[in-house]
């Protein structure tokens, strides 16, 4: 099928979102350390999608191999778990633009690990293991760089549940003290 030179040309809004996917991985709250025409490169191998509002895009214990990833460019998502002898699920995190959404599914081929929620409607630039693979292959440096940046990612929220564990773990000697003292107080 031939494109007339109008098809052939992205529209205004692919563009917008385009530019505006550079914008936020060159951003200093990124991690990535890309130049903006190596972030350019990258979006290269994304797609924008839009999200309505209240779409639940990745759910957790889904083991569907759906390997990608989501910079959120508008809107906001609610990111949430089911924990152990739970039945309603915790929220972990509410994300804005710019945001990195489900890296670990990019990496793995793992069940997700929490679900995700649009909680507006939401823009979002899509890269999938196949693109990501793609990336790797055509440019080793800046797909590198963007791997690294998803690991510093990953490694930042490691350690910071890690920092909970600890202070889970020493609420939970509190209350057991207290417990202790408590069964082993003298009736009246």
């Amino acid at each position: 099928m031939v494109m007339s030179p109008e098809e052939e040309k992205p529209s205004d809004e692919r563009v917008w979102a385009f530019e505006r996917a550079a914008e936020l991985l060159t951003a200093p709250s990124a991690l990535m350390h890309l130049t903006m025409d190596e972030a350019r490169v990258v979006v290269g191998y994304m797609s924008p999608q839009f999200i309505p509002a209240n779409t639940t895009f990745i759910r957790e214990g889904d083991a569907a191999d759906e390997g990608f990833m989501a910079l959120l460019l508008e809107g906001e998502v609610v990111v949430e778990s089911v924990t152990v002898s739970r039945t309603e699920p915790l929220t972990i995190g509410v994300l804005g633009p710019g945001s990195l959404i489900g890296e670990v599914g990019l990496v793995d081929r793992e069940p997700r690990s929490a679900s995700c929620t649009t909680s507006s409607d939401s823009l979002c630039a899509i890269l999938t293991r196949e693109s990501f693979e793609g990336l790797i292959n055509a440019e080793p440096r800046i797909g590198s760089k963007l791997l690294l940046a998803i690991a510093a990612r990953l490694a930042e929220r490691l350690r910071d549940n890690a920092r909970k564990l600890r202070l889970y773990a020493k609420l939970a000697k509190a209350m057991q003290l207290e417990i202790d003292a408590l069964l082993s107080a003298p009736r009246r």
